[in-house]
């Protein structure tokens, strides 16, 4: 299941794949748990209620994902947002709390829904990076490592390796055509940051 796509995995949770839904969970459970802990303003009780209502909502209406409406994480937050929203609201009139119209639920969770979108953004695109290095050889990984995260010059890795520099410069070339190439298969030809 790991190898399988979000979309996939749905897909196969609307077919009753006990698994998909388990490897779902797995991905996404620490970023709804966040994101519901900043709805209901830091209570647990509340935020775990949120988790067990969302994942049960994927299992239970067979909801749909379209990648070409936008990415998983962010679906899956407004899934989230809708369920605290509704439980936040049901709670305020047990208690006869004043009711929070639309408008002003929407001014006040924005920000943060803005804040915790980039934050997935990002963490979407450090996991894309680190399973296309997975898919890397060896020397490729190394190269990789070398030149961008321990700041070696190809001069320089072309002597640690004992290599002409030559293979070094092709060798990165086809790394990095690998890497383009993987990136675009996974976000359907879509480039980050643009």
């Amino acid at each position: 299941m790991k190898s399988k796509t979000d979309e996939e995995l749905i897909e196969l949770i609307i077919q009753n794949h006990r698994s998909a839904l388990e490897e779902l969970y797995d991905r996404y459970v620490k970023l709804v748990y966040s994101f519901s802990l900043k709805m209901t303003k830091g209570d647990a009780e509340e935020t775990k209620e949120i988790v067990q209502q969302v994942f049960l909502r994927l299992w239970t209406t067979k909801s749909t994902y379209n990648s070409k409406q936008g990415k998983f994480a962010n679906w899956l937050l407004t899934i989230t947002r809708n369920i605290a929203i509704d439980l936040i609201r049901k709670k305020q009139k047990q208690s006869g709390m004043v009711r929070l119209e639309p408008h002003e639920w929407m001014q006040m969770y924005d920000r943060e829904i803005e804040d915790v979108s980039q934050q997935v953004s990002r963490n979407l695109l450090k996991q894309e990076i680190q399973e296309a290095k997975r898919l890397l050889s060896e020397p490729q990984k190394r190269l990789i490592n070398l030149l961008y995260w321990e700041g070696y010059s190809l001069s320089e890795i072309a002597k640690l390796e004992k290599k002409p520099l030559g293979t070094i410069k092709s060798r990165l070339h086809q790394t990095l055509k690998k890497l383009r190439n993987l990136f675009e298969e996974e976000t359907g030809g879509v480039r980050h940051g643009k």
